[in-house]
């Protein structure tokens, strides 16, 4: 998130309105209804996990146990279940 000088998008008359309330702070403004969006949209990490978890699936179907899969990704053997049973759930549609 950058920020935006009030003056460039703003009108004087609420700018002065909002001095009234805030005057010389940061003021944060939140996405209109609708138009929010969901974490990791943005960075791309949402998407990252996405295909590391895929990645997971696949390779403990071709053999890799739980065991090296917590070694080859740092994550917890509760974790590594979690994300096989996700992924199993995910493919049976």
């Amino acid at each position: 998130m950058g920020y935006i000088k009030a003056q460039n998008v703003l009108p004087e008359e609420i700018i002065k309105l909002i001095q009234e309330y805030v005057d010389g702070e940061y003021l944060y403004i939140p996405r209109k209804l609708g138009n929010e969006k969901s974490w990791g949209e943005k960075s791309g990490t949402r998407s990252s996990l996405k295909k590391r978890n895929a990645e997971i699936f696949d390779q403990y179907t071709n053999g890799i146990t739980i065991i090296e899969l917590t070694r080859r990704y740092y994550l917890s053997e509760k974790s590594i279940r979690r994300i096989i049973s996700k992924e199993k759930l995910l493919r049976s549609y």
